[in-house]
């Protein structure tokens, strides 16, 4: 008996009606759309409230769940470089095609039209440019906990890094406490869970007053960005992984078979939590060792997340176009070196890349943060390739840290997709 739930029961259904709605509702009627605005920014004030919480938990957990000293020094190193290399590329990938294809431009949705008090806290703020030993000092809290309630995110994230090692070193000691902030962290992912099901509303929200406001025309933008994404996507995951997998003695194309399974439940679920148990095991299967998979997979769920980094940039300067912002190359290169931060606190559930998208603009000094109301109604539709191009590229990390920790048999992992791939033909 299938067990399988209809289509018409699903989120992905039911954003899909509340943006036809909104559609509607802004063409047909734009004064009323216009004022369904409040609906679009009740959703983003709820998943923007999970930020710092969040980003504490999944960093602290990630850290300590590195098994031992010698793991940290040598996987654990390994594997930071690789994240790191594989981040920055998606971040420049994604910053150098959304300038190229520019899909923001044209749409003049300007920060006041958006908010009317938008344009003068974003003259304040431009007035109130810091140094960089001002910057810095910022960065440390007045207090431990002052961090969290403020939400800043770069107090956040250096409480949570100092917090993650000193518990790590703990050893068995720090467990019960380890143990905590992991079911804290679990409770947050439901809290988002929830604020997902508000998803259709501000979706609802957000399209009718794009589109009451800006006019049909904004849907091509929107398009656009979404076809961009995409494609970015792809790029990265047939071209730098593609290559990555290639120098290291497999192929992605059989990798993504091997895990097609898995990568049908993400593309259901929007989730790539819901494979990690599913994808450890298989990694396994493919030769790499136990206790690198130990420590790579559950790490790079926190700090290598591909798809989410690609995200973050094209979201960030779509919006900066959309809104005429004035975003060049200096800003430009001020929003890699935040986004490489924060995509390290985004977690594998529906709705963390918006979170981290607008915790990345609350830091980068100059962008409209009202604009994140221009692509909440289409975000839902971004989820499923952010988080299938993570678990990609997180099976490729694997793969590639077990090979140079020389903790692979590559005989066994060109045997076991040789297998699935006989298997696949056998099916047909």
């Amino acid at each position: 008996m299938s067990t399988k739930r209809p289509f018409y029961t699903t989120l992905y259904f039911r954003v899909l009606v509340a943006i036809a709605l909104g559609i509607a509702i802004g063409i047909a009627f734009p004064a009323t759309a216009i004022q369904l605005k409040p609906i679009g920014d009740g959703f983003i004030n709820l998943v923007k409230m999970t930020i710092a919480p969040l980003i504490f938990c999944t960093i602290v957990v990630g850290i300590t769940n590195m098994k031992s000293k010698a793991q940290v020094g040598k996987a654990g190193g390994l594997a930071i470089l690789y994240f790191e290399v594989a981040s920055t590329l998606a971040l420049v990938i994604g910053l150098v095609i959304v300038n190229v294809v520019a899909p923001g431009s044209g749409m003049n949705a300007h920060p006041d039209q958006l908010d009317p008090t938008a344009a003068n806290a974003l003259i304040k703020a431009g007035g109130e440019h810091k140094t960089t030993t001002e910057f810095l000092l910022g960065i440390i809290p007045d207090t431990f906990f002052g961090a969290l309630a403020r939400g800043e995110l770069l107090p956040v994230l250096l409480v949570a890094l100092l917090f993650g090692f000193a518990l790590h070193g703990l050893g068995e000691r720090g467990k019960p406490i380890a143990a905590a902030v992991d079911g804290i962290g679990h409770v947050i992912f439901g809290v988002i869970a929830i604020i997902m099901q508000a998803a259709p509303l501000g979706a609802f929200g957000a399209m009718a007053f794009t589109v009451g406001k800006f006019g049909v025309g904004s849907l091509g933008s929107l398009a656009e960005l979404l076809a961009c994404f995409y494609a970015t996507c792809l790029v990265f995951i047939f071209g730098v992984l593609g290559t990555v997998a290639r120098l290291h003695g497999f192929s992605v194309l059989r990798l993504i078979r091997y895990i097609g399974d898995e990568l049908f439940i993400v593309l259901g679920t929007s989730s790539s939590e819901s494979v990690l148990p599913r994808l450890m095991d298989k990694l396994e299967r493919l030769g790499a060792g136990r206790q690198t998979v130990g420590l790579v997979v559950p790490a790079g769920y926190s700090f290598n997340l591909d798809g989410t980094a690609i995200y973050v940039t094209m979201g960030a300067v779509f919006i900066a176009q959309a809104t005429n912002t004035d975003f060049g190359l200096t800003k430009q290169l001020e929003l890699l070196g935040v986004a490489l931060l924060t995509s390290k606190g985004a977690a594998g559930v529906t709705g963390s890349g918006f979170v981290t998208l607008a915790a990345t603009m609350d830091v980068v000094h100059g962008l409209p943060t009202t604009g994140l109301r221009l692509i909440a109604g289409i975000d839902r539709f971004m989820s499923e390739a952010r988080a299938l191009t993570n678990v990609i590229g997180n099976a490729v990390a694997t793969l590639v840290v077990s090979r140079w920790c020389r903790d692979l048999d590559l005989e066994q992992l060109r045997r076991e997709l040789a297998h699935a791939d006989q298997k696949q033909q056998e099916s047909r």
